[in-house]
């Protein structure tokens, strides 16, 4: 015959420890935002020596997407819109200063006379 089997007790210490949940969280969050951000805010700066009211269309872009970044998982700046992951909280802030950034330099670019305030193309 064989010896009986050894079950572990029912109330024994684990011998493993806790899964770490706070470490968890963090990988699952996404800094996809942050490159496209980027990106669009050096095209809104270019585009800026053709009409000034595009950095600021893009800077009131990037602040809506960073406003529903905080509210809901919906996101503009993604091919898909929703999001499975929610954003990292440093893609959050780089969307919101590269908006403000681009708000700034279209302020900056109106005062310093840098680019029509239309396209020249409309005839204005």
């Amino acid at each position: 015959m064989s010896e009986p089997r050894a079950y572990p007790r029912a109330y024994a210490r684990p011998t493993t420890g806790r899964p770490n949940r706070a470490a968890e969280v963090e990988v699952k969050r996404s800094h996809a935002a942050i490159p496209v951000a980027v990106v669009l805010a050096a095209l809104g700066l270019y585009l800026g020596q053709y009409s000034i009211l595009l950095p600021g269309l893009f800077g009131l872009a990037l602040l809506w997407a960073g406003v529903s970044f905080l509210s809901t998982r919906l996101n503009p700046l993604s091919p898909h819109f929703y999001l499975t992951r929610k954003p990292s909280w440093t893609a959050v802030g780089v969307v919101f200063l590269l908006g403000i950034g681009l708000l700034w330099g279209a302020y900056l670019m109106w005062t310093h006379g840098y680019g029509p305030l239309l396209p020249r193309a409309l005839g204005f």
